[in-house]
């Protein structure tokens, strides 16, 4: 496999908790899937839970070389975790395919690292194709 693109996204969590209270639903419900919403609002820590999403949301458009209105959509782009607690992406509906048309090929890898140091969030991205 060889590196298709890199992308990175910083999250203050102070500005975006005012920007989640004030846009509340709509935002959320445009961004995040519907088990995302689950998942970080039951978690004590819920505004670096979506900050995360979001930096890695982020980090992923950037990483193909595109902005998210390109035939992305946030919501279709799923922040996940496995058993070991590392995270990778679940991309689904037009937004694969879009990632699909972009890359030109049906089988790619995107490495997605995430951290925190309050009040920051950092994704990273190395998509592989």
């Amino acid at each position: 496999m060889k590196i298709f693109g890199l992308g990175t996204d910083i999250v203050n969590t102070k500005r975006f908790s005012s920007i989640l209270i004030r846009k509340n639903n709509l935002f959320k419900r445009r961004i995040y899937s519907k088990s995302e919403l689950l998942l970080c609002e039951k978690r004590k820590d819920k505004i670096s839970c979506f900050a995360k999403r979001f930096a890695a949301k982020e980090a992923f458009a950037k990483s193909l070389g595109t902005g998210i209105s390109k035939g992305l959509n946030f919501t279709e782009i799923e922040v996940k975790k496995n058993n070991l607690g590392l995270p990778y992406f679940k991309i689904r509906g037009n937004s694969l395919n879009t990632v699909y048309k972009i890359i030109k090929k049906k089988k790619f890898k995107a490495y997605l690292s995430l951290s925190d140091d309050e009040p920051f969030v950092i994704a990273t991205v190395i998509l592989c194709i």
